[in-house]
Formats: C-alpha cells, sequence, structure tokens
C-alpha cells in the first residue's frame, strides 16, 4: 500500500515519473489493462476529493484589479491607428472582453476577468497576451481552467515536433530530422510556449510540419491549421482538407469539441470516451485545448486541473471560443510556460500559475520528447513613412 502510495504521488510531481511508468506497464501488460488502472486511479483520487474537499471554496492565483478598465474587443484598429503588427508601444490595445464566472454561485474572486500578462522583455509594448480563471464544474470547486487569451494580429504561432512524438508513419516522415526544441533564432522573440497532442498510438491523429506529413490525416479529426498567410483555423479535417496546400503546418486532435459555436453532442452523453485518448472523457484528469473566437483573431489556451472533457469544452466555449480542440492530457503533458530574461540574460520559464511542473530547460534548451507550440512576437512590419 505504501510503496503504492508513493509511485502515485511520484508520478504527480515528478515530470518524467508519469510517462515512464505508463509506457513501460503498457509494453508489459497492455494499453487496455493500463487504461484501466488510470481510470480506477483517478476515480479513486476523484472520490476522496469529493469527500475531503466538498466544502472547500474556489481558489485564486492571481491578484484581479477591483475595477477592470474599458474591454477593448480584439477588432481591427482604424486607420489612424498604428498597425498592431508593429508590436510595439504604439500598438492597439488588445483586451478580451469579461466573461465572468462560469457558474455565479460557483466562482472565485475575479473569475472570467481578463489580466493583462506582462512582457518583461519589452515591458512599454501593449499586452499581447491575457489570461483569466474560470471554475467550470458546478460540483466540483476545485476543478479549475487556466485560459490565455493571444492577440493573433500580434503574435506568431509555431508547432515543433517532438524527438519521438508524433511517431512517424509515413516513409517521409520517418526520416525527418527533429530539432524538437526552440530555435534559438526564436529566442529574442519568444512570448510562451504550451503542450502539443496525444501520442500517435493514442488514435493515431495526424501532423504536418516543415513540408513534411509525419501522421497521415484522419476525417473525423479536428485540425489546428495555419495558412501561409498567418491565418489559423481549427475545425474537421473533412471542412480543412481542401485547403491543404495553402497550409504551413498543421496538428490533429480528436473530433473537435467545439465548432462553429455549438457543443459537441456527445460531450452531453452520459458515457464520454472520445477525448481522454485511452482514458474516459468523464475522468477527473489534468487536460489542455486550444480554441479561436468566431473571426480568428484571438487564441485561447486552456490548461485545467481535475476536469472531464464536458468541463473543460464549456469552460473554453465560455471564454469566447467558437471552436475548440482539445490536446494532450494527464498529469505529465499539459503546461503553458511565459518566458523572461533571467540571470545572465538567459530565458527562464515561468509558469503560468502554480502546481505545473517544468523543468529551467524546458522547449528551450532540452529536447521535447513530444510536440508543443509556442508563441513569438511578430516581426515589425517594414516603415511605409516616406522621409
Amino acid at each position: 500500500m505504501l510503496s503504492g502510495a508513493g509511485l502515485w504521488i511520484a508520478v504527480h510531481r515528478i515530470p518524467w515519473m508519469g510517462p515512464l511508468v505508463a509506457n513501460g506497464l503498457r509494453s508489459v501488460i497492455g494499453a487496455e489493462n493500463v487504461t484501466a488502472i488510470e481510470e480506477t486511479a483517478y476515480a479513486l483520487e476523484d472520490r476522496v476529493h469529493q469527500l475531503w474537499r466538498k466544502d472547500e471554496p474556489p481558489k485564486t492565483y492571481w491578484e484581479v484589479p477591483e475595477q477592470p478598465g474599458p474591454a477593448a474587443t480584439a477588432s481591427p484598429p482604424s486607420a489612424a491607428t498604428p498597425s498592431p503588427a508593429a508590436g510595439g508601444a504604439g500598438a492597439a490595445a488588445f483586451r478580451p472582453t469579461d466573461v465572468g464566472p462560469s457558474h455565479a454561485a460557483w466562482s472565485a474572486p475575479g473569475d472570467g476577468r481578463w489580466v493583462p500578462i506582462a512582457d518583461h522583455a519589452h515591458p512599454s509594448d501593449a499586452p499581447r497576451l491575457h489570461k483569466t480563471l474560470l471554475h467550470p464544474d458546478p460540483n466540483r470547486s476545485w476543478a479549475e481552467l487556466f485560459i490565455v487569451a493571444v492577440d493573433l494580429a500580434r503574435v506568431d504561432v509555431h508547432l515543433m515536433a517532438g524527438s519521438r512524438e508524433p511517431a512517424a508513419t509515413t516513409e517521409e516522415g520517418k526520416p525527418y530530422e527533429r530539432l524538437a526544441k526552440i530555435p534559438e533564432a526564436d529566442h529574442e522573440r519568444l512570448l510562451a510556449a504550451f503542450n502539443g497532442g496525444f501520442m500517435t498510438e493514442h488514435g493515431q491523429w495526424g501532423m504536418r510540419v516543415d513540408g513534411v506529413t509525419l501522421v497521415r490525416p484522419r476525417d473525423q479529426g479536428c485540425t489546428l491549421a495555419r495558412h501561409r498567410d498567418g491565418r489559423l483555423q481549427i475545425a474537421p479535417w473533412t471542412r480543412l482538407s481542401a485547403g491543404e496546400s495553402d497550409m504551413q503546418w498543421w496538428r490533429q486532435t480528436p473530433s473537435c469539441m467545439v465548432d462553429e459555436g455549438e457543443l459537441h453532442p456527445l460531450l452531453r452523453a452520459p458515457q464520454v470516451r472520445n477525448w481522454g485518448a485511452t482514458l474516459d472523457g468523464n475522468t477527473v484528469i489534468r487536460r489542455s485545448a486550444v480554441g479561436l473566437d468566431r473571426d480568428g483573431k484571438v487564441l485561447y489556451v486552456g490548461i485545467s486541473n481535475h476536469t472531464t472533457a464536458p468541463a473543460i469544452a464549456l469552460g473554453m466555449q465560455h471564454a469566447g471560443a467558437s471552436a475548440v480542440a482539445q490536446l494532450d492530457v494527464n498529469w505529465s503533458y499539459p503546461k503553458f510556460l511565459l518566458y523572461e530574461p533571467g540571470e545572465g540574460g538567459a530565458l527562464a520559464p515561468v509558469a503560468l500559475a502554480s502546481g505545473f511542473e517544468f523543468s529551467e530547460d524546458e522547449y528551450i534548451r532540452k529536447r521535447s520528447l513530444r510536440d508543443f507550440f509556442y508563441l513569438t512576437r511578430k516581426t515589425p512590419a517594414p516603415s511605409t513613412t516616406t522621409p
């Protein structure tokens, strides 16, 4: 019993322990048996939490201003306003509209209010990122969803393959050389990074990057795609496939949780299995997701604690996403890291909120085993002003 408890604690505190244990067990007892063990363990953990934390109020993780400023949308600036592509102090203000708590009677102070994230390398710049916290599960006060809103007018989104995942299944993908970390050329512009999708064996969800298809797309896969003109889309592959030649990269996930503003009907079903990879979608675990607003101008990145698939989907939708794709799940993988100048000028990662495990070299100096995304300041547009 003690050894089992110690192993459970280690899996939840040592970043590499969870993957090592799960992958090792899969090779010995099979994936289905590992899934059964994981679901049983997470169900037991949830029952313990419901017993001991049932009267625990939702908590907050950062200070929220008492009186937020006027909410500005991400709509295009007027012709007289400096272009956001300039990215500097003169850029148009970006602030998503506050959405308030997911559940009015079940929230922490500041839930659903957007707080700017400081860019410590460019402190005079208008914020490119904002964050908010939601408690999306009316039955669990400890279920938390941390969301970052990204101004796509001034931020570029990049996809990087991991050193091992997604494991290539195509002939062109197998010899692909994987850098598996953020290129040094992008360090000066780096804002943040967050986890990617599932391992190949957990659904065979496709990925293409650097002109190479590592895993072929599946028709039912929800696909996050970047076009050559910088536009992002999240939609089922069947709706995007005709424009693949115009895509710079794409990454697939299980079926879209939210598509064109509508929640996937299976997320209201009693047994939800599509969004947990091998795990049941009703399993209460750490999850991650990405979303886009209706106009494709704001990217939402969500990282949760103790949520079901329906809870994170509804939370992302509440925040403003009209299209939502779930990324990786389980304790070790979901994370959102901000990068700040550290000692000697070297970049140092900082977690969006406490409780997320990472290393000081995560994504920047240490190769990642699994794919991930990263965000950079857009290169300033050339000046058109004549002397």
